[in-house]
């Protein structure tokens, strides 16, 4: 679009909010949007003349892709992934220009596992559109898919440039710092999240691993809590984390009542697991604090357990 042109759409409000609260709250594009209260009836002037919208291809072939788009979506529902593919690979070669066209192909080899055709396809979208958050969104976590945290860390940055409120993206960006030991950055990205959606129970969980990685085990601990407080599912693995917190601040009985709390609430082999990294991370905290020594016997239950 030039930058004189204009979109009039109408929407239900109740719709609208139900589907894309985000307009709303001027986030990502939405931002350049007015949003109006129009009777059911009503009609919306314009404030200038609406120019057509330059394309590159004929109505014909902009329907044509639309419908091979709508074609694919439907053929993923059903996991018709070959026919899904098909439609992709038509739509693309009749708009290879359109930046949805790569996205929704991206979106689709994400769904099939295919990390490396996704970031192709999302770095083609991104490219066709440099204020394509979502397409810079997701090329992030195809790169981080692909154990390129360095890349996809630069490509949440700029998905976060036109979508600044986004809590998803700076929770991507908060957990790969944290995988490149940037804690400082995930700590800052991730205190952001917990402001922006305080019902987002990772966001919590998320802050507390970095804090606890950091050695701010009051922090963690308030973090943990928090995310507890308003999981309704009450995670297994945060809760039995959230006890490794209280071991580090030397709450034996917490940490005891916690631990097996959550794991025994879980199936054999998730179980195993969880107290496998139960008991990895209290040796560790044993090596880095001595004083801890004392307190050996919530380890030798947990080795009891695991027969090691």
């Amino acid at each position: 679009m030039g930058s004189h042109d204009r979109i009039v759409a109408t929407a239900d409000r109740d719709r609208l909010t139900q589907n894309a609260p985000e307009a709303f709250a001027k986030r990502g594009p939405w931002r350049f949007f007015e949003i109006s209260e129009i009777a059911a009836t009503g009609v919306v002037d314009s404030p200038e003349p609406i120019t057509q919208l330059p394309v590159d291809i004929s109505t014909e072939a902009s329907a044509a892709v639309v419908e091979l788009l709508t074609h694919a979506s439907a053929c993923r529902d059903k996991n018709e992934a070959a026919a899904a593919a098909g439609a992709l690979e038509e739509a693309v070669a009749l708009a290879p220009d359109w930046e949805a066209v790569h996205y929704e192909a991206g979106k689709f080899w994400l769904g099939c596992d295919d990390m490396e055709r996704a970031r192709e396809c999302f770095q083609r979208a991104a490219d066709l559109m440099p204020t394509f958050s979502a397409a810079f969104s997701n090329l992030g976590a195809a790169l981080g898919e692909l154990d390129q945290p360095e890349a996809a860390v630069r490509a949440f940055a700029r998905a976060l440039e036109h979508d600044p409120e986004s809590f998803t993206i700076l929770n991507n960006i908060g957990v790969v710092n944290r995988e490149l030991g940037r804690l400082e950055e995930s700590e800052r990205a991730l205190l952001r999240v917990t402001e922006l959606a305080p019902a987002f129970v990772f966001g919590h969980y998320n802050l507390g691993h970095t804090r606890f990685l950091r050695g701010d085990y009051r922090g963690a601990l308030q973090s943990y809590e928090e995310g507890q407080r308003r999981d309704p599912e009450k995670n297994r693995r945060q809760g039995c984390r959230l006890a490794l917190v209280r071991f580090a601040l030397d709450d034996v009985e917490g940490a005891e009542r916690d631990l097996w709390r959550f794991a025994d609430q879980a199936p054999a082999d998730e179980r195993e697991d969880l107290l496998l990294e139960a008991y990895e991370i209290a040796q560790a905290l044993m090596h880095a604090h001595p004083a801890l020594a004392s307190r050996q016997r919530f380890i030798d239950r947990i080795a009891a357990e695991l027969s090691v």
